[in-house]
């Protein structure tokens, strides 16, 4: 016999469904909400319900966008400079990069990388759009923003190969040793990529 009522157990096992959100943390959210005024857990009711309908993706970039408008404001906005792209693999890392205010072009979300054992190929990407949109917005430069990871590394490669004959630039986010790491706890890409990008001083 439960200890945890029916309904308790059934919000603490919709929580554990979460990635990343293990048995005691979803108990926790749960508790919360119990003892909370029933209005806080009737925001998050509502947030949810409405989730779905409410978010969808732009037809031109794949980054989300509110389901009532045409095209990601990112890309509508005319301050925003549509011949240089950011290639990202999901819709989170262009809220990464917008945080920096340093980059005022458009991005293009892949919609995830390349990984065979994944069973995800190039024709599960959004890049036969990327290319469209090169011809289309007449691209100057490319930024291959994807992760420093095996998969980061192919999926950056591949793009680049397949827009090699375009009359654009092609650049890669710098890769650097994070402020306060030790040279022996750094791994080998970015030790490969800090000596790479190596400046004068």
């Amino acid at each position: 016999m439960s200890v945890i009522p029916k309904p308790l157990q059934d919000v603490i096992d919709a929580f554990g469904l979460l990635p990343g959100v293990g048995p005691r943390t979803a108990e926790r959210y749960a508790y919360y909400l119990l003892r909370s005024q029933p209005d806080k857990a009737a925001a998050v009711v509502d947030s949810l319900r409405k989730l779905h309908s409410g978010v969808t993706y732009c037809p031109v970039t794949f980054a989300l966008m509110d389901s009532g408008q045409k095209v990601s404001p990112l890309y509508s906005d005319p301050r925003r400079n549509k011949q240089q792209v950011a290639v990202v693999a999901d819709p989170f890392d262009i809220v990464a990069l917008e945080k920096t205010n340093s980059f005022s072009g458009t991005y293009h979300v892949l919609g995830g990388l390349v990984s065979p054992i994944d069973g995800i190929g190039p024709e599960q990407l959004h890049i036969a759009e990327l290319i469209k949109r090169i011809d289309k917005d007449k691209v100057k430069e490319l930024v291959l923003a994807t992760n420093a990871s095996v998969e980061g590394e192919s999926t950056a490669l591949l793009i680049s190969q397949k827009v090699a004959k375009r009359a654009l630039r092609i650049t890669r986010l710098a890769r650097g040793l994070p402020v306060g790491v030790d040279l022996e706890y750094a791994d080998q890409i970015t030790l490969t990529r800090a000596l790479e990008g190596r400046q004068a001083i």
